[in-house]
């Protein structure tokens, strides 16, 4: 007796997708099948290119089929994704990128900056189209940690209207007021003219389709994060900590603006960096020379996820002054703890998609 369609649809819908819960037909994750005799060909469309979780969802196709069809069917699933939006807002801004997630701290020397640009590279190594802005006007250094200084946008027609060109590196788009200023000259502006750059990267910028646009923000609370929220439906924001108790009240602060009723940009989950330092030659020992569990604790208190610990590692500071992100350095312990904040990021922000309400432009004076 042949297989047929409806016989694989109906074993595929005993498959649940583990994070959102539901079956892969209702979700509508399933196409293209194939059926030639006993072999069976369909296409499986993730949330993500970086999902976690796609041997483990995979292998429970093949094993349903097999269970519920047909024991000796010959399953291949082809395996591709399709990112989630949220978005409702119309577009009007960045109308073609899905996802906004800005990367926050409350204090400096967290190494904020490091984690953004990691989680951007890192998503575009997964196949995801990435966007990057360097919203820390005051102290931009994406242009070093992406080996771009001294490079200059180029400018472009869209529709009669003049757009800046973001810089690519990595399978990166990005854009920086270090790429417009002389590093060697501090940037002396009030709060309007930051907020007014900033708009520029946004609006008067050139970005295409893009799955995620990475945001990193200055460190605290002010004019630039206000500015932002007032632009855009940022779909969520990841706060950056390290792990001594002391970082902890300035962590508070963040949250709490992003918690505020006004501005309700849900928390996607803290990042734990400096959390451990592993010598070379002692490769299984950790030394913990900021405390412990830190990021742990403050995400249990916000009931919010702790989404990567990243270690002490020389190479992050190499990467970081040569333009070579860590996370490009693929084996190495560095590069396993980035792939896993890539990994859990891409994963709840489509969690956050299927369960909580779109976030809307903020409007208040």
């Amino acid at each position: 007796m042949s297989i047929t369609q409806a016989q694989v649809l109906n074993a595929l819908s005993y498959v649940d997708d583990p994070d959102l819960g539901k079956d892969l037909v209702t979700l509508k994750m399933v196409d293209n099948i194939r059926i030639d005799g006993k072999k069976v060909h369909f296409r499986l469309i993730l949330t993500t290119p970086a999902c976690p979780l796609k041997e483990q969802i995979k292998n429970a196709c093949i094993t349903a089929i097999q269970h519920l069809v047909d024991k000796e069917a010959e399953v291949i699933v082809e395996m591709s994704s399709r990112v989630t939006s949220k978005r409702t807002d119309g577009g009007n801004v960045l109308p073609n990128v899905k996802n906004i997630i800005v990367v926050a701290s409350g204090k400096g020397g967290v190494g904020k900056s490091t984690i953004a640009v990691n989680l951007a590279v890192g998503l575009a190594k997964t196949g995801a189209k990435v966007g990057l802005i360097d919203a820390d006007i005051y102290g931009p250094s994406i242009p070093l940690m992406l080996d771009l200084q001294g490079q200059r946008p180029q400018v472009t027609q869209v529709n009669g209207t003049t757009k800046i060109v973001p810089i690519e590196k990595y399978g990166v788009k990005t854009l920086s007021i270090g790429f417009l200023a002389d590093p060697k000259q501090a940037i002396v502006w009030r709060g309007p003219m930051v907020s007014s750059a900033l708009r520029q990267f946004v609006t008067d910028t050139a970005w295409g389709d893009l799955d995620y646009m990475v945001l990193d923000l200055p460190p605290g609370t002010g004019d630039v994060h206000l500015t932002l929220v007032q632009t855009v439906p940022v779909t969520a924001a990841i706060v950056v900590t390290t792990p001594q108790a002391v970082a902890k009240a300035d962590v508070v602060k963040a949250i709490g603006m992003f918690n505020m009723p006004q501005i309700n940009v849900p928390i996607l989950g803290i990042v734990e960096n400096m959390s451990y330092f592993t010598p070379p030659e002692l490769p299984n020992k950790k030394y913990y020379l900021f405390g412990k569990n830190g990021g742990q604790q403050i995400a249990d208190e916000f009931k919010v996820p702790l989404i990567a610990q990243i270690p002490i590692v020389e190479q992050v500071r190499e990467g970081g002054d040569s333009g070579q992100p860590a996370v490009l350095k693929t084996g190495t312990l560095i590069a396993q703890a980035f792939d896993q904040l890539v990994q859990s990021t891409a994963q709840h922000v489509a969690m956050r998609n299927a369960n909580i309400a779109p976030t809307k432009v903020v409007t208040m004076q």
